[in-house]
């Protein structure tokens, strides 16, 4: 069975989506920082690959992950978009009247504030939505509640006593799957890629760049910039591009190698499913 690096707790957003793409057996790493998750996944000896958000339909890119992946020799070989549910986690027995204080990351609690301003209890902030849960669990609390998932409820024996609290139902994160290049195969039925280049300083080099990718007819589902250190504002793009097949691909990355001043692709996978 896999055992796949992720950031946060046991019961933690990342771990529904190991569990979504590598079964529910999934064994993970629990790791504190990004940075951490990388260096693990990179790590033969701890760890079969990893799991990282990358972005989300609110909130955009995350883009100190992208910089991780490019310092990395990480390939990606897939992706989870997953949709994020808030509940309202309490011990068994415990009704909303009971509760004074609820505990969570300071993002979920921005995310259920519809919700918790028509209940007069303390919002308190943690750093992780997964171990609110558990501590509430271990506490055995009878007057605070946890934002968390499912699994967390399932993980510590919560009750959900407010299921999709989030105010935003319409809410989703991209997680990207990463191995090391000597496990990583070759993904069948792979559709998508991601891809980092640089141009130079000519004139209408990204537009080019950009024109030989439509006449390739592949869709280009996202275009970051970063600008790159140390350079007189110049600057490196991350693009996602969808495909038909594979040598359509190919093809594409042959052209943009004559237009660059550098192209390495991250990984070929399968487009994500929105779950």
């Amino acid at each position: 069975m896999a055992k796949i690096s992720i950031q946060g707790y046991e019961g933690s957003f990342h771990q529904v989506a190991a569990q979504l793409f590598f079964g529910k057996g999934v064994e993970v790493v629990t790791c504190n920082t990004f940075k951490e998750v990388v260096k693990i996944a990179g790590n033969k000896k701890e760890s079969d690959g990893g799991i990282m958000a990358i972005e989300n339909s609110i909130a955009g890119s995350i883009l100190p992950n992208y910089n991780l992946l490019q310092k990395s020799n990480l390939k990606i070989v897939g992706e989870i978009y997953l949709q994020i549910r808030q509940n309202l986690l309490v011990n068994p027995g415990v009704k909303l009247e009971d509760i004074r204080e609820v505990h969570s990351h300071t993002m979920a609690l921005q995310q259920c504030y519809d919700f918790l301003d028509k209940h007069k209890w303390k919002l308190v902030e943690t750093d992780d939505t997964a171990i609110s849960a558990k501590h509430i669990h271990q506490h055995k609390s009878k007057h605070i509640a946890a934002i968390a998932s499912k699994l967390a409820a399932e993980l510590y024996n919560l009750d959900m006593i407010a299921p999709s609290i989030q105010t935003m139902k319409n809410n989703y994160t991209r997680f990207l799957v990463v191995q090391r290049e000597d496990v990583a195969k070759p993904v069948e039925g792979a559709n998508k890629a991601s891809v980092n280049f640089h141009t130079d300083h000519s004139k209408g080099s990204l537009a080019k760049v950009l024109t030989a990718i439509a006449a390739g007819g592949i869709n280009l589902s996202k275009l970051q910039s970063f600008p790159i250190p140390g350079t007189d504002f110049k600057y490196s793009f991350h693009a996602d591009m969808e495909f038909d097949t594979l040598s359509q691909f190919n093809g594409v990355i042959a052209q943009m190698k004559k237009l660059t001043a550098e192209t390495k692709i991250y990984g070929v996978y399968k487009k994500g499913i929105w779950k």
